[in-house]
């Protein structure tokens, strides 16, 4: 699986990255991970999965987080995440 990470302010990309897993694993589990990784890169804390994350993310294998997700001040808009390949 490879999950594309994006930090966006003011509807410009700032910057991004691919991570990768190739473990046998759930898709659950291996998108926790990754986004344990993307958070990693960015030097983030972990977001919280809201309803609205979890909806958009089974819809369409992808979300944004926002500030309100976050327990910390964030200094962008939102995180992007969006499966690239399964």
């Amino acid at each position: 699986m490879k999950i594309w990470g994006k930090l966006w302010k003011d509807n410009h990309l700032l910057t991004d990255t691919v991570v990768t897993e190739e473990s046998e694993d759930t898709r659950t589990h291996k998108i926790f991970r990754l986004l344990d990784e993307i958070c990693l890169h960015f030097d983030l804390g972990r977001p919280i999965w809201l309803d609205k994350n979890i909806r958009e993310f089974k819809a369409h294998s992808k979300t944004r987080f926002y500030q309100d997700s976050f327990v910390e001040e964030i200094s962008f808009d939102c995180l992007e995440i969006q499966v690239l390949e399964e």
